[in-house]
């Protein structure tokens, strides 16, 4: 159908349709934001014709949803990139803006990584277990054909057995559970996804990373590689850091590339080619290490169009959303290390980072120089530490003498310590 009998098509329908049609796939998709993704596929789906074609003002479509125009135009492009839906740009003669071209695409194959044949077999047989013989109707009036001389098998005593393809013998759960401990039934979609998330948000260019072509990066990876991936990944870093290489590598290159694979073949330089050395969080290693990625400088951040949708509609809310995407994206290295210290687990430390440490001093958890310290955080829109584990004392720079008051020692601490880091760069650079 051309666009033009498409649009002769829409005349005819009503606005009051009852019905929106979409492809049941995109339901559960992640890469959804939010509710307004899916309510302006429903709005689009309800007015197509039937080959899926409408034409609506993303003007009205804002009013109609209650949303700003930017934010149904972000939408729109996130839908179309997902596949899920094509654009035709109408131009009007006289120049002005007109109302584009929609098609819901129902019958597109899902998204690389997104395999859904593995479930129609069973689909097949939970909805249909007795599969024709052939596909070819038999001619009108063809008798069906008589029954067997035989008798029927007699009835057991016990009930029917239950034909569910999902039920699973004990012994099988049991392998598909190490399994999935293994790595090997990560295919869930939502699990994936998830484990996604969690690595690509300590990558160093997170903030500025492309998200669609790192997700297929990660997708294109097989199981034994993304596990691999999420497990020395972090001794990747460690060990590029201490090297002294400056990060411009996107998450994306990081994975096509493989780059873990070749972890012996960063050293530093500076420790005589020795790899770093693993601690545990809160040790004075880790807490010299997340102090000094907290003293880089921060990472570009933008605003998503919903956030930036509710600081137009709610101004107050600007210094409270700056606020927590800075604790959260800021400093992904050091959001890093306190995952680690949530999960109880060892990091690498560059040598050098472990000789800066040897002057870090204990700090009572809930005492007067521990709010110091969390006040300094605040200030500066740091993340702060992870609850401590009970441990009653955590490990911060050594504070000066002759300094009463406990923001302004925690303060020249950590000037103190900054110093230190930038002297030995300065040598190490030498």
């Amino acid at each position: 159908m051309t666009v033009r009998a498409a649009q002769d098509w829409g005349c005819a329908m009503t606005h009051d349709a009852r019905f929106s049609i979409i492809p049941g796939w995109i339901v559960t998709d992640p890469r959804l934001k939010g509710l307004v993704d899916l309510q302006v596929l429903c709005l689009l789906g309800k007015h197509t014709d039937k080959h899926g074609w409408c034409r609506r003002s993303q003007v009205k479509m804002a009013e109609q949803l209650g949303r700003a125009r930017s934010t149904v135009q972000a939408s729109i492009d996130r839908l179309v990139d997902m596949g899920v839906l094509e654009k035709h740009v109408e131009e009007s003669k006289d120049g002005r803006d007109s109302a584009h071209f929609y098609r819901v695409i129902y019958d597109r194959a899902p998204p690389s990584g997104y395999d859904f044949d593995a479930y129609q077999e069973v689909d097949d047989k939970e909805n249909d277990p007795i599969a024709p013989a052939s596909d070819e109707a038999p001619p009108a009036g063809t008798p069906a054909p008589p029954a067997g001389p035989g008798a029927a098998p007699p009835a057991g005593s016990g009930p029917a057995p239950i034909n569910d393809p999902y039920l699973t013998a004990p012994s099988e759960r049991e392998e598909r559970e190490r399994g999935r401990d293994d790595g090997e039934g990560e295919e869930d979609r939502r699990a994936l996804e998830r484990r996604f998330r969690k690595w690509w948000s300590t990558w160093p260019t997170y903030a500025v990373d492309a998200e669609i072509p790192t997700r297929r990066a990660w997708l294109d990876l097989t199981p034994e590689q993304r596990k691999a991936c999420e497990e020395r990944t972090p001794d990747y870093l460690a060990a590029a850091k201490a090297s002294g290489r400056k990060f411009s590598k996107a998450g994306a290159t990081y994975l096509s590339e493989r780059a873990w694979e070749r972890l012996g073949e960063i050293t530093t330089p500076a420790a005589g080619g020795t790899t770093p050395e693993r601690h545990n969080p809160y040790s004075r290693p880790w807490s010299a290490l997340r102090l000094a990625e907290l003293s880089r400088p921060p990472m570009p951040l933008t605003l998503t169009p919903l956030e930036a949708q509710i600081i137009e509609n709610k101004p107050e809310k600007e210094d409270v959303i700056w606020r927590d995407k800075r604790e959260k994206s800021a400093w992904p290295e050091a959001v890093r290390l306190n995952q680690a210290a949530r999960e109880r687990r060892p990091v690498a430390v560059p040598p050098h980072i472990v000789a800066l440490s040897s002057t870090f001093d204990k700090v009572e958890v809930g005492g007067e120089i521990w709010e110091a310290w969390k006040r300094l955080h605040h200030e500066r829109c740091w993340p702060w530490l992870p609850e401590p584990n009970g441990l009653p004392f955590v490990q911060f720079p050594a504070l000066p003498d002759g300094i009463d008051d406990p923001d302004e020692a925690v303060a020249e601490a950590l000037r103190q310590f900054q110093r230190q880091l930038i002297e030995r760069r300065e040598n190490d650079a030498a």
